[in-house]
């Protein structure tokens, strides 16, 4: 079994609501100083097999095709 972490982030320059309320948010909750706030996902896949490379691969078309919409997203997948 093949144990992976897919980050998908949002492109630098790509506007970002969610992080906005979020920073806004921690602003009130009193947490001052704080700015930059960005909003993402995390996947946590788990794949049969030991064939690393192929896992990479068939993680990578999952990304293109379905987790991330690579128009205004980056990712970044991790291999445990």
């Amino acid at each position: 079994m093949i144990k992976a972490r897919i980050v998908v982030t949002l492109k630098n320059g790509v506007l970002d609501p969610q992080g906005k309320a979020i920073e806004g948010a921690l602003g009130t909750l009193g947490f001052s100083g704080v700015s930059g706030v960005r909003q993402g996902k995390v996947f946590d896949v788990e794949i049969d097999g030991t064939d690393r490379a192929k896992a990479e691969g068939d993680l990578k078309a999952m990304c293109e095709k379905l987790l991330a919409n690579t128009v205004i997203e980056n990712y970044a997948i991790e291999l445990a």
